[in-house]
């Protein structure tokens, strides 16, 4: 069984493409198009294949266009264990505009999910074959229907194997785990850091402060905020972290957040120290914005920029 296990309730294929210009009411020519597995957990485990690791990805699918990810995902080498719903899975559209730089993303909504579909990955995860993984990484947005508790109930599940559960999420579906207590590595972005503490915070001890307060409150054991352009905050009972963002070209935002956690993932299941694992998830994302669309990052890409990534401790 693979030590690293990613869950995606609501994957994709990602669509990149160019044109010179968009503008309404016209015909707009597109250059080739780029097609990639896509969605949170899928991305984290294409990340830890890329850098040489082994993760098994579990994904929910269905219609012609889950066919579809299945084979990218196979082509990969990302091994996987699909869990089939009614519905078509979803495509989304990256288009970039040369003329200016600008990045245009249109996330279709997916297909509906209901109970019966989240017992199904739920029952997935619970008849994984020891040894059990050592870490579940639940990535990506609850598809349409999917109650709010799900990532909750999926770490219920992984905790009872004695398996770390860590989270990329948003809004309510990132509250309501936290609140289970089953979190070990949680890495918001700020924005839903900041939708989850209910008020903006602008200086990096104010978010220090915030994160320091949800592993008080047992909601994480780990806290790990990417700021962007800002760098990151990696925060725990014992230590904060701050590492700047490494300057690189950009050519798409896409997957870059995946790609910070998949490497960090990766480097903490290889014996890295948590400081480490935070300098190789700060390489990685910088590598990611290097990449067209969701290519993600490259692992001879992370290694050159690792020696950039210089995290400093943050005393408030």
């Amino acid at each position: 069984m693979s030590r690293i296990v990613t869950i995606t309730l609501n994957p994709a294929i990602d669509v990149y493409t160019t044109v010179e210009r968009i503008a309404p009411a016209v015909k707009m020519r597109c250059d080739a198009e780029r097609r990639d597995p896509g969605g949170g957990g899928v991305n984290v485990a294409r990340v830890v294949r890329r850098l040489g690791g082994d993760a098994l990805a579990i994904y929910a699918a269905g219609g012609s266009i889950g066919a579809q990810l299945g084979q990218l995902i196979l082509g990969e080498g990302v091994r996987a264990i699909e869990t089939l719903i009614n519905g078509e899975t979803r495509e989304s559209f990256t288009i970039a505009e040369r003329a200016t730089g600008q990045e245009f993303r249109f996330l279709l909504p997916g297909p509906m999910f209901g109970e019966r579909d989240l017992e199904h990955v739920i029952e997935a995860v619970e008849g994984l074959a020891p040894p059990y993984p050592v870490y579940v990484v639940c990535s990506g947005s609850l598809p349409r229907g999917a109650p709010e508790d799900s990532y909750a109930r999926i770490a219920k599940a992984v905790t009872a194997h004695g398996s770390q559960m860590v989270l990329d999420a948003s809004g309510r579906a990132l509250r309501a785990a936290l609140n289970s207590g089953a979190i070990h590595l949680v890495k918001p972005s700020l924005s839903e850091f900041q939708e989850l503490v209910g008020r903006r915070l602008e200086t990096t001890p104010e978010i220090v402060t915030a994160a320091r307060a949800c592993v008080a409150e047992g909601q994480a054991e780990i806290v790990v905020v990417t700021l962007g352009s800002r760098g990151a905050v990696l925060v725990t009972a014992q230590q904060a972290l701050a590492a700047e963002a490494i300057t690189t070209p950009i050519i798409s935002s896409v997957g870059a957040g995946d790609s910070f956690l998949g490497a960090m993932i990766w480097a903490l299941e290889g014996g890295h120290k948590l400081v480490d694992a935070f300098r190789y998830g700060v390489a990685a994302g910088a590598a990611s914005l290097a990449a067209p669309g969701t290519e993600l990052c490259a692992a001879s890409k992370v290694q050159a920029l690792l020696p950039l990534a210089c995290p400093i401790t943050i005393d408030t």
